[in-house]
């Protein structure tokens, strides 16, 4: 016989609401789901933490916009597949200009990388 424990199974209860009991509920749950919130409120200090996404992970749309918009004008994914074809095929001869241009398209995705983390609040 094995002392081993069964795996853990999560239950579910229903709850109903008035309109106003569930929005001052998604008020003062202020991002997380509702079950955790309802699970602290219960529970206090006997809540084990749950590994979940919040309901709100961009924490800056307007940043979040300019680098997709930045990505999108500057067509780097087309012209780093143009680069990386000719590098393949042996066509692509490395003059001082094409390494600038290289190197300033590197440039440009750390940045934009910088500012969708950034936009993310990671």
């Amino acid at each position: 016989m094995s002392d081993e424990q069964p795996p853990f199974k999560s239950m579910t209860i229903s709850l109903r609401l008035k309109p106003e009991e569930r929005e001052r509920l998604e008020k003062d749950a202020a991002g997380r789901s509702m079950s955790d919130h309802i699970r602290i409120r219960l529970f206090a200090d006997d809540v084990t933490p749950r590994r979940t996404r919040s309901k709100f992970p961009v924490k800056d749309h307007r940043a979040l916009s300019e680098a997709l918009g930045k990505l999108g004008q500057m067509r780097l994914a087309s012209n780093l597949n143009q680069i990386a074809k000719a590098a393949n095929s042996g066509s692509l001869i490395l003059t001082p200009e094409i390494e600038a241009v290289i190197v300033e398209a590197c440039a440009d995705i750390r940045e934009i990388k910088t500012q969708i983390l950034k936009a993310l609040g990671l």
